[in-house]
C-alpha cells in the first residue's frame, strides 16, 4: 500500500429496497420485515455469547422497512429492535423509500409526518436519512426533510444512465434547501461498492471495479473452490482492492482520514443482512494492523465522525438547487398507470384542502391512499427481465401490481374525496331529480375557468325528456345569473360545460332548467349556402374556421402539415410560438432505433443519452383539419397527422371564447414495438425574447440550467404542473395534466452536458412534453402499445411572480368540483 495515511473506513450495512425489481412486490415486503428480525437475531445471538457489542450494525435504509416491520412483528420483537436502536446497533433512517420525483408535496409530508412522530415515539428523534440507487431528488424534497427533523444525508446513488453530481463523488456537502435551511450531505459511491471490496464474505462482485480479478470472477472462475480456497481469494481481492481504492483517493487529493463504504450481506438488491461482514472486518483489522481500521457503524454515528473530523474548520461547501433525477423518466414506461396516479394526486391535494383536519372523511383512507401512491412513486418500475424477456409472466404479473398502486391509491382517495362531498351536500343520481348542482372552488386563488355538469341520457327536465337539441340554460340559484354554458354528447350523458368565476373557497348552487326555443328564418348576409357550408370570410366577426381561431384573448393559426403555427396574444400582439420552431405546437415527433445487438445491449450503449447516433427520427404530418364544436363557451378543432409508429395521432384543440386558456387534448394510438422508443409532444411556447423557463417540482420551483446542483441532469424534468415561460410580466403557462416529464433542448443524441448552475443557453431552449419511453436495459415496461389521451391547458397573463402563477397553475390543473345536490 503507497499511502502512509491511517485510514478509518467506516462500513454501513443495509439492504437495498427496489420494490419488484428482485421477486414480486409483496413478497419483498414480507422479506424487509424478516431482514430487520434476522438482524435482530444476529445481535441476540452476539450478546448472548457474551461478545463485545462492538461489532455488528445493521442500518435500516428507509422507514418504510420499519413500518411494514411494526406491523407484522410481535411485541416482543418491537420491543427488541427499540433496544437495538436505542444502543446504537441498528439505525433509523429518515427517508421513505427511495422515490422517483413523481411523488406530491403533500404524500410525501404525510408520509415522513409518520416517520417523525415514529422516532419522537420511541424516544429517538430520527435525524439522519440516506437514498440508494436513485439519482438525484427535486430541491423541495431536502426541504420537506428537513421540515421532518432530519438534519443529515446520505447518498449512494447508481450512475447507471445517470451520474452523481458536483463532478465528483466521495465529499461532504450542504445542501442548501429553498428555504435557506442546510442539510449536511455525504455524495457518497455506489451503495453496493463494499461488496466490490469483498467486505461481505460470500457477497463479492465485479461491477464499477476493473481489474485482474474482474473477468474471473463474471465468468465464476475463481471462487467456486473448496470453502479454504474461496476465503483466501476473497481475502486476496479484499485487500488489494481495497489498497488501490485508499491510494487512489490520496491521489485525488481526498482530505480526510475517513471513508464510508456501504455493503449488503449478499450481491443482490433485498438483500438479508450477513452476520460474516463483522468477521470479515474483524480480520481486516488484524491484518492491517492499525493502518487500516473497519468499524461498523449506523448513519447517526457516521455523520458525527464527518461533522466532527471534516466540519470543524468550516470548509464544507454549500450548494443550492434541485437534485435532478437522472432515473425519473421511468414513468415514461407506463403512461397509463401514471395518468390515474397524477388524477389521484390531484384528489388527494383537493381532499386536503376541502378537509384540512380530517373532519368530514375518514383519515384511514386518507393513510392508505398516501401509502400506496408513495409506493407508486418509489422508484422501482418492473421485475429486472422486462425488456430482455417481456413475455414472462413475472414481468406481467409485477407490472400489474405496480400499477396496482396507483389503481389502490385512487380507489381510497376517490371514496375519501367521495365521503367529503357527502358531507358537503352531494346526493346520488335519483329519477326525476331536479337538476341542481354545486360547484366549489377548494383552492385559495379566485378562478375564472371552466366546471362541467352532466345529465344523465335517461333524464327528464321540466317533465320533458332531455336531449341535446333541446335548449337549456344554466342558473345561478342565489343571484339568479344566467351562466353561460355549451352542450355535448358524450358516452352516456350530455356534458354542460359552463364558463364560471369563482373567488377562493366559494361555493355556488346552480340549476339546469330548460329555455325558450329559438327559432331561425334565413338570413339576408352573405355567410351560408343553400348547401349548408359555412366558407365565406366574413370580416366583422371572429373567424372560427379550419385556418383561423379568433377569440377574446387569441388568434390562433393553423397551417398545412405543421398544424398549430401562430399563437397571438390580442392585448399586446405578442407570438406566443417561438419563431425557431419547426413543429406546430401541441405535434408529434417519434423515435425508434434499431438494435444492433440484443434488445438489452443496444440499450446499455445509449449512456446518458436516451437514444444513439442510429436513432430514426419522425415528424407528424398534418393531413386534415376541422371544427367540431362551436357554441358560446368555446370553438374545437380536431387537427388529424400521420406519425410513424402511431395508427393515429389527433390533437383536439378548445379555444374558449371569453377565458385566456386553450385546452388541448393529444389522443394517440401507439403502435407496440420492441426496440427502444421515445414520443414527444411539442411545447414551443414564449412569452417573448428574454423568456425565462420555470418548471414546478415536488415543492419548489426551479429554473432549468440555473438552479441546479453543479453536474446534474440538465436534459430532462419530472414537474409537478406544469411549465412556464416569463419574460417581465409577461408569462404562457402550459399545464401538463397526464404527462409529467418535460425535455430540453433539441431531441439529437449528442456528449451530455452537465448542469453549470449557468446554462441559460439551455433554459432558452425549446421545451418537449416527453410523453412516452422504453429505452431502458432492465426494468421499463416494454410494450408502449395502446390508446392514450393527454391533456394540455395553456393560460397567458401579464401579471404575477412565479410562485403567484404556479398557485394558478395547480389550480387550473386540480380544477373546481361540481356535483348533483338538492
Amino acid at each position: 500500500m503507497k499511502s502512509e495515511r491511517t485510514w478509518n473506513v467506516y462500513v454501513i450495512q443495509h439492504s437495498h429496497t427496489d420494490i419488484g425489481y428482485t421477486e414480486r412486490q409483496d413478497k419483498i415486503i414480507r422479506y424487509h420485515y424478516d431482514f430487520i428480525r434476522q438482524a435482530i437475531d444476529i445481535l441476540d445471538e452476539i450478546h448472548g455469547n457474551g461478545e463485545a457489542p462492538e461489532g455488528f450494525v445493521w442500518q435500516c435504509e428507509n422507514y418504510w422497512q420499519v413500518e411494514n416491520f411494526y406491523e407484522m412483528a410481535d411485541e416482543a420483537y418491537r420491543k427488541k429492535f427499540e433496544y437495538y436502536v436505542s444502543t446504537g446497533e441498528i439505525g433509523l433512517s429518515g427517508n421513505y423509500l427511495n422515490m422517483t420525483e413523481l411523488v406530491s408535496g403533500p404524500a410525501l409530508d404525510h408520509a415522513l409526518e409518520k416517520m417523525e412522530a415514529y422516532g419522537k415515539s420511541i424516544g429517538h428523534p430520527i435525524t439522519a436519512g440516506m437514498c440508494a440507487d436513485i439519482n438525484g431528488m427535486a430541491w423541495g424534497y431536502g426541504e420537506a426533510l428537513y421540515r421532518h427533523g432530519v438534519r443529515c444525508f446520505y447518498s449512494c446513488l447508481h450512475p447507471h444512465h445517470g451520474m452523481f453530481p458536483l463532478y465528483k463523488k466521495v465529499l461532504p456537502f450542504y445542501w442548501e434547501t429553498p428555504e435557506g435551511n442546510r442539510l449536511l450531505v455525504w455524495n457518497g459511491d455506489h451503495y453496493h461498492l463494499g461488496n466490490e471490496l469483498f467486505l461481505a464474505p460470500h457477497g463479492g462482485t465485479a461491477y464499477m471495479i476493473h481489474d485482474e480479478f474482474s473477468p474471473l470472477i463474471a465468468q465464476n472462475q475463481i471462487l467456486n473452490r473448496d470453502a479454504e480456497d474461496t476465503h483466501e481469494m476473497e481475502m486476496k481481492i479484499a485487500t488489494a482492492r481495497m489498497e488501490r481504492y485508499l491510494d487512489n483517493l490520496e491521489q485525488e487529493g481526498y482530505p480526510y482520514h475517513l471513508v464510508p463504504l456501504m455493503v449488503s450481506g449478499t450481491i443482490t438488491d433485498n438483500a438479508p443482512p450477513g452476520g460474516s461482514v463483522a468477521d470479515r472486518l474483524a480480520e481486516l483489522n488484524q491484518y492491517y494492523g492499525g493502518k487500516i481500521v473497519f468499524k461498523m457503524v449506523n448513519l447517526e454515528q457516521f455523520f458525527e465522525k464527518v461533522e466532527k473530523e471534516c466540519g470543524a474548520d468550516g470548509s464544507i461547501p454549500v450548494y443550492r438547487g434541485d437534485w435532478t433525477d437522472w432515473w425519473a423518466d421511468g414513468v415514461g414506461s407506463t403512461p397509463s398507470e401514471v395518468k390515474l396516479y397524477r388524477e389521484a394526486v390531484r384528489k388527494y391535494d383537493i381532499c386536503r384542502k376541502l378537509d384540512p383536519d380530517c373532519e368530514l372523511g375518514n383519515p384511514q383512507l386518507l393513510d392508505c391512499s398516501a401509502k400506496e401512491l408513495m409506493l407508486y412513486a418509489e422508484h422501482t418500475w418492473g421485475y429486472s427481465s422486462s425488456v430482455s424477456e417481456p413475455w414472462e409472466s413475472l414481468v406481467s404479473a409485477l407490472e400489474l401490481k405496480k400499477g396496482a398502486y396507483a389503481v389502490n391509491g385512487n380507489t381510497h382517495i376517490a371514496k375519501n374525496l367521495d365521503q367529503i362531498l357527502a358531507a358537503k351536500g352531494e346526493v346520488s343520481i335519483r329519477q326525476d331529480k331536479p337538476q341542481v348542482y354545486r360547484v366549489i372552488n377548494p383552492h385559495d386563488c379566485s378562478l375564472y375557468t371552466k366546471a362541467c355538469l352532466y345529465i344523465e341520457f335517461w333524464e327528464y327536465i321540466d317533465g320533458v325528456r332531455y336531449d341535446c337539441s333541446l335548449p337549456i340554460e344554466v342558473v345561478d340559484c342565489a343571484t339568479g345569473e344566467i351562466i353561460p354554458c355549451q352542450v355535448k354528447r358524450i358516452a352516456r350523458a350530455a356534458q354542460i360545460e359552463i364558463e364560471i368565476s369563482m373567488k377562493a373557497k366559494e361555493e355556488r348552487r346552480v340549476a339546469v332548467r330548460l329555455a325558450e326555443r329559438r327559432y331561425e328564418t334565413t338570413k339576408n348576409y352573405a355567410h351560408i349556402g343553400a348547401e349548408g357550408v359555412e366558407d365565406l370570410l366574413v370580416q366583422e366577426e371572429f373567424r372560427r374556421d379550419e385556418d383561423q381561431i379568433e377569440t377574446d384573448y387569441f388568434v390562433i393559426r393553423m397551417a398545412e402539415e405543421k398544424g398549430i403555427s401562430s399563437i397571438i396574444r390580442k392585448s399586446d400582439g405578442r407570438e406566443l410560438i417561438r419563431p425557431d420552431s419547426y413543429e406546430g405546437a401541441f405535434s408529434g415527433v417519434y423515435e425508434v432505433t434499431d438494435p444492433v445487438m440484443s434488445a438489452c445491449e443496444t440499450r446499455r450503449r445509449m449512456g446518458r443519452n436516451r437514444k444513439s447516433k442510429a436513432t430514426r427520427r419522425y415528424r407528424s404530418v398534418l393531413r386534415n383539419r376541422e371544427i367540431v364544436e362551436d357554441g358560446d363557451v368555446y370553438t374545437a378543432a380536431a387537427l388529424e397527422y400521420t406519425l410513424e409508429g402511431t395508427g393515429m395521432y389527433t390533437v383536439f384543440l378548445k379555444a374558449y371564447r371569453h377565458q385566456p386558456r386553450l385546452e388541448v387534448m393529444v389522443r394517440i394510438h401507439k403502435e407496440s414495438r420492441w426496440e427502444p422508443e421515445n414520443l414527444y409532444v411539442a411545447l414551443p411556447f414564449t412569452a417573448g425574447k428574454e423568456s425565462c423557463t420555470y418548471v414546478d417540482k415536488t415543492g419548489c420551483i426551479i429554473r432549468p440550467g440555473i438552479d441546479q446542483l453543479p453536474g446534474s441532469c440538465q436534459d430532462f424534468y419530472l414537474i409537478q404542473n406544469a411549465v412556464l415561460w416569463q419574460d417581465g410580466e409577461n408569462s404562457v403557462a402550459v399545464i401538463t395534466k397526464d404527462a409529467p416529464l418535460v425535455t430540453l433542448g433539441d431531441l439529437e443524441a449528442r456528449p451530455i452536458v452537465l448542469c453549470s448552475g449557468d446554462d441559460w443557453e439551455r433554459n432558452h431552449s425549446r421545451v418537449w412534453s416527453w410523453v412516452m419511453n422504453n429505452y431502458w436495459e432492465t426494468n421499463f415496461k416494454v410494450n408502449l402499445g395502446g390508446f392514450y389521451e393527454f391533456a394540455y391547458t395553456l393560460i397567458s397573463k401579464e401579471d404575477g411572480t412565479p410562485e403567484e402563477l404556479y398557485r394558478l397553475c395547480e389550480a387550473e390543473n386540480e380544477g373546481l368540483l361540481a356535483y348533483y345536490t338538492e
